[in-house]
C-alpha cells in the first residue's frame, strides 16, 4: 500500500511516543480565483482523529470520528481522505441577497428499511463494529456500502431516484427496538440566505452530523440543534423527555439539521465533518452564507423523526447512550437528473415542495416528478 508523506510523519510520531492511534492535524481548504475544476490532489494534513460509538470506551470527547484506519471500496489508501472528481474550486461564497422567499425546500420520504450494527462511513467493512443503527432508503446499506453498491440500488424512498442511505442510532424502551413508521421527513432547503446558490450534492458526498460522545450542553449548543427532543407540549429537551402524554396522537419527535457547505474538495475525511461546514453570519446584518474556506452551498438536510413511543420514558434512550448522543449520517446516491431537478424548481425556485416537487401554495409553477415520483 502507498504511504502518503504525511501519514508515514504522524506514523513515525507516534511510535516515537509510544501511542498506537494515528493522530493528525487540522486541515484547512484553500480557494482560488474563478472557478474551475481541478484533479484530486492530497491535502496537507488531516483533522484530529477521534472515536465513534459505545466501542469507543476510554476515548477523548469532543465533535471528532475516527478515521476509517483499513483500506475500502471508496478509500483504497484508507487514510480517510476521498477526493471528489473533479473537485470544484474558486467558488465565493454567495453574499447577494435574493428576491423574499419564505420557503426554498424538498422533502425526501423514506422508510425504515432494516437495523444492523453497521457503519459504512465511519467503520467501512467493519460488520458489528458500530453501535446499532437504524437505516432508511437504500436496503442495501451494511458496513460495505460504496458509492457504487448504493447508485441505483433499490430504497424505500418515495423517489425511486433517491437510492441515498440515511441512518441513525436505533432507539430502545427496555430491550425492545422501537422503529418509525412509515416515511420520515427529511428535508432538503437552503442553508444559506442566498438560496439561489445552493448546487445538488457530488455524487458519493457523505459525513455524519452531530458526534455521539457529545455532552448535554454540545448537543444543545450545537449548531444543528432545531428544538431538540419534544412531544406533547415539551419541547428544546437535550435528552429524552422522562414521560409523554399516553394519547394516540403522542409520539416521540426530533429535528436536527446538516451542515450544507462544503470544501469542494472531498466526498469524506477522516473524522467525516471537516470537508463540511455550518453557515457563518454575514458582518453587519442576519443573513447566512458559507465560510470563504467551505464556499460551496449545498441542500441542508434536516431530519424530522418520528418514534410511536409514549407514557412512561424512563426506559427510553439510544443505542449511543443518553438522548444527547443523537447523531445522524448521510451517504448520496441520488440520481444527478433527478436531484438537480428538484434542487433547482424547489430550492433555488423558491417553493415549498412535497415529495414529487409540488407546491401547494404555488401549484402554477408545476410540479417536478410525475405520480410513480419519477422525472417524466
Amino acid at each position: 500500500m502507498r504511504i502518503r508523506g504525511r501519514t508515514l510523519s504522524a506514523l513515525l510520531l507516534a511510535a516515537a511516543l509510544g501511542v498506537s492511534a494515528l493522530t493528525v492535524n487540522t486541515y484547512t481548504a484553500a480557494t482560488a480565483h474563478g472557478e474551475t475544476t481541478s484533479p484530486a490532489a492530497a491535502p496537507a494534513a488531516a483533522p484530529a482523529a477521534g472515536a465513534h460509538g459505545a466501542h469507543a470506551a476510554g476515548a477523548a470527547k469532543g465533535h471528532v470520528m475516527a478515521a476509517s484506519a483499513l483500506p475500502s471500496g471508496d478509500d483504497p489508501d484508507g487514510d480517510g481522505y476521498i477526493p471528489a472528481v473533479p473537485q470544484v474550486t474558486g467558488v465565493t461564497p454567495s453574499t447577494a441577497t435574493p428576491p423574499p422567499a419564505y420557503h426554498h425546500e424538498f422533502q425526501a420520504g423514506c422508510s425504515v428499511t432494516h437495523t444492523a450494527p453497521d457503519d459504512p462511513i465511519v467503520y467501512p467493512g467493519q460488520f458489528g463494529k458500530s453501535h446499532d443503527h437504524t437505516f432508511m432508503g437504500n436496503t442495501s446499506t451494511d458496513a460495505a456500502s460504496t458509492t457504487g453498491s448504493l447508485y441505483g440500488g433499490s430504497t424505500t424512498c418515495k423517489a425511486p431516484a433517491d437510492a441515498s442511505a440515511y441512518w441513525m442510532p436505533s432507539l430502545y424502551k427496555g430491550d425492545q427496538k422501537i422503529l418509525p413508521v412509515g416515511p420520515q421527513v427529511i428535508y432538503y432547503k437552503a442553508g444559506v440566505t442566498d438560496y439561489r446558490s445552493v448546487r445538488p450534492f457530488p455524487k458519493g458526498l457523505r459525513f455524519v452530523v452531530g458526534n455521539p460522545l457529545q455532552t448535554a450542553e454540545e448537543f444543545r449548543s450545537h449548531k444543528g440543534f432545531v428544538e431538540g427532543w419534544e412531544c406533547g407540549d415539551s419541547f428544546f429537551n437535550t435528552d429524552i423527555p422522562a414521560s409523554c402524554p399516553s394519547r394516540p396522537d403522542v409520539q416521540l419527535n426530533l429535528r436536527m439539521q446538516a451542515p450544507s457547505c462544503w470544501d469542494g474538495l472531498y466526498l469524506d475525511t477522516p473524522d467525516h465533518k471537516s470537508h463540511m461546514a455550518y453557515t457563518v453570519v454575514k458582518p453587519g446584518t442576519n443573513d447566512n452564507m458559507c465560510p470563504a474556506s467551505h464556499p460551496v452551498a449545498l441542500p441542508m438536510i434536516e431530519f424530522k423523526m418520528a418514534w410511536p413511543v409514549n407514557g412512561d420514558m424512563s426506559q427510553v434512550r439510544l443505542a449511543s447512550g443518553r438522548g444527547y448522543s443523537f447523531h445522524y449520517d448521510f451517504f448520496n446516491a441520488w440520481e444527478e437528473r433527478t436531484l438537480k431537478a428538484l434542487v433547482d424548481h424547489c430550492i433555488v425556485g423558491g417553493l415549498q415542495c412535497d415529495t414529487r416537487g409540488f407546491d401547494l401554495y404555488r401549484p402554477e409553477r408545476g410540479v417536478v416528478l410525475n405520480e410513480d415520483h419519477r422525472l417524466p
